[in-house]
């Protein structure tokens, strides 16, 4: 077969006849077509199409083009005989899920553990928070089987271009998720997709030889010599000590606990730049139009998206992350007395509203200390603050966009209803958020406009507040991936080294990989 790029589909036009098209043969001389990238050209907005890759077989001829070189998956260094000691991972978020996957896959038979539940029950103790404002602090959009990107649009795109990614989408199509994946310019799978393909994982990593145990906490880490000799893990039931001498620390974000062990432990770290804000909501129909003019709604584009930035006069950095086109913004609290949203999205991104969050990069001179956690003490003082503001049982504050540039609160909902699903409490954000970022974000938001027209609704909600993006705290490593207390690999987004679901599966591949370098030669 041969490889044929920047092929030009119209939005009803047929796959072979435009790789037809760009070969200049007829179509009848193409015996299979198999797509491999396809993403949307909307830079004109009378001129909406796809631009697509694709890897085509002919009749004849072949020799003329380039070839399609298949990708084929790396080849699994196993290890000649088990390890002394199982090798431990702590979280299964995308992080510790691939790196116990590799484990797994290299007979290094490891252990999997994760505080909070399976992702099914997850599913149901989030709904029970929903109902009963009764958080379960082990088991919520934070922490639990998938980590937090279960509860998100499940987004799949990186700004690397580590070969390691397309190993990740290939094992979660393998696991249940859209095949789809393969071949999306922006790969997505939805939240009502993701568990399946979680599940999938955990089955993969059992079948290998792994162990996985929920409900199970690391409370602490044994040391002899500056390095892991064990770990200390609490389950429902029991605390048991577990003997290791290679922990995979992928354990999120928000796992302020483990922080703190590692600082009680002497571990080397540092604060990191952060952001915070708020969830901004629009009528879907308004970015589709904005994105795509008059082909909005066309069925092959399904929901736009958008992704935006400025830096400010003030030095300050605002953008949209996360963008959830169809979706609906989430209750993202782990502690009680905090208030943290996000945002999810179905496979199908078909909900009416759209939503993104709203942030200013928050930079350590901000955190009023040079501890090392003090970011993570910035953010929780915020998240009650907003608690608080929202009334003090998990309703969210929210304030309308106009009424935000304003300076006056708001009495209530205009055109756009919030989603986010404990209901919100209308109001001033100020109060919610630091004066410098309630500052920036008023600055950045007629600029966005300037770029998305309709941006700057003054009905669009700003629903508060998102705190959780990334890590404040990074726990240094060194080439061979370890810290500095040694058999302990930090790993993923708790540990400051990724951005999202596929970067942190990634990242969770190469400190696996590093373990293994080092059970190869031991």
């Amino acid at each position: 077969m041969i490889e044929v790029r920047d092929v030009r589909l119209p939005l009803d036009g047929e796959l072979k006849a435009a790789c037809a098209k760009k070969l200049r043969v007829r179509a009848d001389e193409i015996t299979e077509v198999r797509l491999l990238r396809r993403s949307v050209d909307a830079r004109k907005k009378n001129d909406v199409h796809f631009t697509v890759s694709a890897a085509v077989a002919l009749r004849r001829g072949e020799e003329r083009f380039t070839p399609h070189v298949p990708w084929t998956p790396p080849r699994i260094t196993v290890l000649r005989a088990k390890p002394k000691h199982r090798p431990v991972v702590c979280g299964a978020g995308p992080a510790g899920l691939f790196a116990a996957l590799t484990l797994a896959q290299a007979g290094a038979e490891p252990l999997l553990i994760e505080r909070g539940a399976p992702v099914e029950e997850r599913q149901r103790d989030v709904e029970r928070f929903h109902r009963t404002r009764v958080l379960d602090t082990e088991s919520n959009v934070q922490f639990g089987e998938g980590g937090a990107g279960a509860f998100s649009d499940g987004k799949l795109t990186t700004g690397t271009h580590d070969v390691r990614g397309r190993q990740v989408l290939a094992e979660l199509a393998a696991a249940g998720a859209p095949e789809e994946i393969l071949w999306q310019a922006k790969p997505h799978i939805g939240t009502d997709r993701l568990p399946g393909a979680v599940q999938g994982l955990r089955r993969a990593i059992l079948d290998a030889g792994g162990e996985v145990r929920f409900r199970t906490r690391l409370t602490d880490i044994v040391l002899g010599d500056g390095a892991v000799r064990g770990v200390t893990l609490r389950g429902a039931d029991a605390e048991e000590h577990f003997e290791t001498d290679v922990l995979i620390l992928a354990a999120g974000h928000s796992a302020r606990d483990i922080f703190a062990l590692l600082y009680e432990k002497g571990a080397a770290l540092r604060g990191k730049p952060f952001s915070m804000g708020v969830r901004c909501e629009h009528p879907q129909a308004l970015i589709d139009r904005a994105q795509y003019g008059a082909f909005a709604g066309h069925p092959t584009l399904g929901a736009a998206d958008y992704k935006l930035a400025v830096r400010l006069e003030n030095g300050r950095g605002v953008y949209t992350f996360c963008m959830c086109p169809g979706g609906s913004v989430v209750a993202a609290a782990s502690e009680e007395g905090g208030l943290v949203v996000n945002g999810m999205s179905a496979f199908a991104r078909d909900g009416v509203n759209a939503n993104a969050a709203l942030l200013c990069e928050v930079r350590p001179e901000d955190f009023g200390s040079r501890h090392p956690l003090a970011g993570v003490e910035l953010q929780r003082r915020w998240e009650r603050a907003a608690f608080l503001c929202g009334g003090g049982d998990y309703r969210a504050p929210a304030q309308l966009l106009g009424d935000f540039l304003s300076g006056r609160p708001s009495a209530g909902p205009g055109s756009v209803t919030p989603s986010y699903p404990m209901g919100v409490r209308f109001g001033a954000l100020d109060g919610c958020l630091p004066d410098f970022v309630l500052a920036s974000l008023r600055q950045a938001l007629p600029l966005f406009d300037r770029k998305l027209r309709g941006f700057a609704l003054p009905d669009a909600v700003l629903t508060g507040i998102e705190s959780r993006s990334s890590s404040p705290v990074r726990i240094d490593r060194d080439e061979s991936g370890q810290s500095s207390l040694r058999g302990l690999y930090p790993c993923g987004e708790g540990a400051g080294y990724a951005g999202g679901i596929l970067s942190a599966a990634v990242d969770g591949i190469r400190q696996a990989e590093k373990v293994i370098e080092r059970l190869t030669q031991t």
